[in-house]
């Protein structure tokens, strides 16, 4: 019996499985396949779609995106994460703008050439909205190829990625690319999934080397592993005398760049010399209890601390700026571009007095300011309400440089 090559036996279960409901193929216009695509990388599509629903309210056109403030498109994408691909957005728009009038290319070396996008990116939207025969790799697609083809080693290895960018593009169909390039996200995302694959569902399976060799649970190949490495900072909630808290705007490369976020205190600083550098002058201080967040190279654990300012430090000594403001606990509408763990840690807080709600009723009480402790590689929380935090390792810049621009490597990972 004669099989069918691979692309049509794909298209042909994508016209009865595939997806055909995700909001950026109606319209599959440049535009919105593009933001697609890049809030797609490291997060799953049942999380991005709310968010590129809003996104695409607030900024329906290239032109829109690129005259926006940069506050407001990281506003905008708080909770997505990875936000250099919102940073790599809004400076991609303006490119656009002022290099292609406004309109999203439609050459490969123009898509290629900006901010944030490579080469599996700009195959991906040349492929869905202009049906252009251009191979991608995500994630999907290269557990697919990989076991299709019984391709060992990790994938991320320039050797073995240039082998799958040769299978993808082998297997490239004459016709319908864009219903193509789905199809090969979608087999990846529901068929051949990474835990627990429906082999015998797969419309390629006859053929697959994997499956024939038993090899499914060993391919692709895993990165190696690293140990996590374990983080630890002091944030520093500044009290006015109204209540509201003080968030200052983060450097623009490093962890949580160009979103707001309370003073964090920097590796080799002491608590004091953080507090002065905020421009405060607290008179109590009380730890709260301390949260955790994962990133993908290190777990951060922040360990908050509630300071009250006195009545002169509060407006008047620190003043709001473009790169610092108060925040009303009680207004989080108002609230500028926000981490999601610091965003929760502020949410979690009562307006009235400042306090997570399961502690709001305690009886323990504020001490005086502590005096001043120099940053070490100590990880101790503070314990209860008392007044004496720990020493701490930062979460430096350093500590998120590592990650690549996304698209960078040529491919894009999607967790689904």
């Amino acid at each position: 019996m004669t099989t069918l090559p691979f692309a049509d036996r794909l298209l042909d279960w994508f016209d009865r499985h595939g997806r055909h409901d995700l909001p950026w193929q109606h319209p599959r216009e440049a535009y919105r396949v593009w933001i697609s695509e890049v809030m797609l990388q490291q997060t799953q599509v049942a999380t991005v779609i709310p968010y590129f629903e809003r996104f695409m309210a607030r900024f329906p056109t290239v032109t829109s995106l690129a005259e926006a403030p940069q506050d407001e498109v990281l506003r905008h994408w708080a909770g997505l994460g990875y936000y250099a691909r919102a940073r790599n957005l809004h400076a991609a728009a303006k490119q656009i703008a002022t290099q292609h009038g406004g309109r999203f290319p439609d050459h490969y070396d123009a898509v290629s050439e900006l901010p944030g996008i490579g080469r599996s990116t700009a195959g991906a939207i040349l492929a869905q909205a202009h049906g252009q025969r251009i191979a991608i790799l995500d994630g999907n697609v290269r557990r697919v190829l990989a076991r299709h083809a019984g391709i060992a080693g990790w994938p991320g290895q320039p050797r073995v990625q240039a082998q799958l960018w040769d299978i993808a593009e082998q297997h490239l169909p004459q016709l319908r690319l864009a219903d193509y390039t789905q199809a090969t996200m979608d087999l990846g995302n529901s068929v051949c999934r990474s835990r627990a694959p429906l082999c015998l569902l797969c419309p390629v399976g006859e053929d697959c080397v994997a499956r024939r060799e038993d090899l499914v649970s060993a391919l692709p190949s895993p990165k190696p592993t690293r140990a996590r490495k374990q983080r630890s900072t002091q944030i520093l909630l500044i009290r006015d005398a109204q209540g509201q808290i003080l968030v200052r705007r983060r450097p623009p490369v490093g962890i949580w760049g160009g979103l707001y976020c309370p003073p964090l205190v920097a590796e080799g600083d002491s608590l004091e010399t953080a507090i002065d550098d905020a421009g405060g002058r607290p008179q109590t201080a009380q730890g709260l209890p301390p949260i955790h967040h994962a990133f993908t190279h290190f777990d951060l654990e922040l360990q908050p601390l509630l300071l009250d300012a006195d009545g002169q430090a509060a407006k008047p000594g620190i003043a709001e700026s473009d790169e610092r403001v108060w925040i009303k606990l009680s207004d989080p509408g108002s609230w500028p571009g926000l981490p999601a763990p610091v965003r929760k840690l502020l949410e979690s807080l009562d307006p009235p007095t400042g306090l997570p709600d399961s502690a709001k009723n305690s009886s323990q009480e504020t001490s005086p300011c502590p005096a001043p402790s120099t940053a070490s590689s100590s990880t101790s929380k503070p314990k209860g309400s008392t007044a004496r935090p720990t020493p701490a390792r930062s979460a430096s810049a350093s500590s998120t440089t590592s990650r690549r621009k996304p698209g960078s490597s040529g491919s894009s990972t999607r967790r689904d």
